[in-house]
């Protein structure tokens, strides 16, 4: 299953870098794409976590 999130928040590098990791800690998640304001995200984990994690790190996010 691939999820895409539009996220708010996001201005650099850093920002992607941030977004990536979080995402990649999720049990469930197999692949990660990652670009301001947006990822695509791979494997089975369920929409509440991936917004809690990127939550967690300052963003918010939301089904593009």
């Amino acid at each position: 299953m691939t999820t895409a999130l539009a996220i708010d928040g996001m201005s650099c590098d850093h920002c992607v870098r941030a977004v990536r990791q979080a995402l990649e800690g999720l049990p469930g998640v197999t692949r990660v794409e990652v670009e301001v304001g947006a990822a695509r995200i791979e494997g089975d984990a369920v929409l509440p976590a991936l917004v809690a994690a990127l939550e967690a790190e300052g963003y918010a996010a939301r089904l593009a």
